[in-house]
């Protein structure tokens, strides 16, 4: 049987140097042995357009093959307005289309945030908790990885010097390995 874990992350945000970027690569530092991260960009997927979804732009397909390739997804969010961004939002919506073809269901899936603010991008990982029981993913639990106040807790260049927070991204892509590999089995 073959234990090596692929696990497909993407940020939330479209923004280049955002810190959910910044912890995307944190998470790819400190990955278990035998798994590995490749990343996924959401520029230029479309608008969601239903009279599309049976012949999706090449974009949104290349997304939903890399989903569908991966035995596991990392989400790197941050919360606008309260909520899910809506660049995000789209995504997962396009890579659930058309019915009978979504790329998530049975898919392993943890979910962290960074926010300058004190709640770390909280109310974003429970709305998106709740798109994930409609999508049949199963979700990584604990721990919770919402990186409060990230500007201070990432260097100039991007990377993440907080040793707590470094510790805590590192227990959960442990968990969501942990879970893949329960999943293929």
């Amino acid at each position: 049987m073959d234990s090596g874990i692929k696990i497909l992350g993407f940020a939330g945000s479209l923004r280049k140097g955002s810190f959910n970027r910044s912890l995307l690569c944190a998470a790819g530092e400190l990955l278990p042995e035998g798994v590995t991260l490749e990343t996924f960009d959401l520029e230029g997927i479309p608008p969601f357009n239903p009279d599309l979804e049976k012949t999706p732009p090449e974009r949104v397909s290349e997304f939903k093959n890399r989903i569908k390739a991966a035995d596991a997804v990392l989400i790197a969010s941050p919360e606008y307005n309260y909520s899910v961004p809506g660049v995000l939002k789209n995504a997962i919506d396009c890579a659930s289309r058309p019915y009978g073809d979504s790329a998530w269901p049975g898919k392993a899936v943890a979910v962290m945030s960074a926010s300058t603010g004190m709640l770390g991008g909280s109310r974003a990982q429970y709305h998106l908790r709740q798109t994930f029981l409609f999508l049949g993913v199963t979700a990584v639990i604990r721990p919770e990885v919402f990186v409060t106040f990230a500007a201070q807790k990432f260097d100039e260049s991007g990377k993440l010097t907080d040793e707590p927070t470094r510790e805590v991204v590192k227990q959960l892509v442990q968990a969501l390995a942990d879970l893949a590999r329960k999943q293929k089995s």
